[in-house]
């Protein structure tokens, strides 16, 4: 099969994805306007991972007992949930939706490096180079390096989500590592169980009791990034993994930006700086690059 082509089914499902995960932007910010970020991300992880379990046993699919497979699912949970979500939880307090939707689409930049490092079979060639490079241009650019200098809270902010970023390129490579033989099912509802088992107990020590008496906005924001954003997200994910494969999976993080962007201008008033726009260009051109369409359509055209 070639990897380019994509079945129409996995098509719908891509762009059906990109809204789930491009609404989740504007839905956190949402809840943030009344329970604290780390609530936030405890009501997440607890909501989703019911959802998923439901879905096993509606399945009947096996759960693991072994604690090898436990604790890579908890060594997941922290990487690829209780790290990044937190991190870019807080982000989202002092920049836009859009931006964070932005900085997000580097998760793909380091993935590749970090694959590099700690896989024997995903080795650096010329082309991700170049794709990296490119990348981190357009990550940069989106930042505003000048800005970085005087470290202030939104500069904060956004070196927070690249660090949430960061610890998905991680959660990435655990993965591959440590759970190459769990059903996808399994493996999201038992990181999720595990991240609720970490974030329960931390958002109650820094914010209090998990808050149940919320606003109905406030319940619908986190029945949005929770159930549909993570629980039916992730089914979908995999579902298009399957497939359209991993390299046409990298064309979702392409989609997610722009629909941040609009949500959070039509709902919250949020304006980016050009250079975000821009930073998002390079670094879209980069991904493409990271992913050989760009490559491809050269060699393509040049010998045709």
């Amino acid at each position: 099969m070639n990897d380019n082509l994509i079945p129409v089914r996995a098509w719908i499902d891509l762009v059906l994805l990109a809204i789930l995960w491009g609404g989740s932007f504007l839905a956190i910010r949402e809840a943030l306007d009344e329970i604290g970020f780390l609530s936030s991300v405890a009501h997440r992880v607890l909501w989703a991972s019911i959802v998923l379990w439901v879905l096993v046993a509606v399945r009947r699919l096996v759960v693991p007992r072994s604690l090898r497979v436990w604790s890579a699912f908890f060594v997941m949970g922290c990487l690829n949930n209780v790290i990044p979500f937190s991190l870019m939880a807080w982000g989202q307090l002092s920049i836009e939706s859009g931006l964070t939707a932005i900085l997000n689409s580097a998760t793909a930049v380091w993935a590749v490096l970090v694959a590099a490092l700690f896989l024997a079979d995903e080795r650096l060639t010329m082309r991700r180079v170049i794709g990296v490079l490119i990348g981190f241009l357009g990550v940069s650019t989106a930042i505003g390096l000048q800005d970085l200098a005087s470290l202030e809270l939104r500069s904060l902010a956004q070196l927070a989500v690249i660090g949430g970023t960061i610890s998905y390129a991680f959660a990435g490579c655990w993965a591959r590592a440590q759970l190459p033989e769990q059903p996808p099912l399994i493996a999201a509802a038992g990181m999720l169980t595990c991240s609720t088992l970490v974030m329960l107990p931390l958002s109650w020590a820094v914010e209090g009791p998990l808050e149940l008496d919320l606003g109905p906005s406030t319940w619908a924001a986190i029945a949005y990034y929770a159930l549909a954003g993570t629980a039916v997200a992730y089914v979908l994910y995999y579902r298009i993994l399957a497939a359209a494969g991993a390299g046409n999976l990298l064309l979702v993080t392409l989609m997610i930006p722009p629909i941040a962007i609009v949500l959070g201008s039509w709902a919250r008033d949020e304006t980016l700086a050009s250079g975000a726009y821009l930073g998002f260009a390079i670094l879209g051109a980069g991904l493409l690059v990271l992913d050989g369409r760009i490559g491809n359509a050269v060699t393509k055209s040049k010998f045709r």
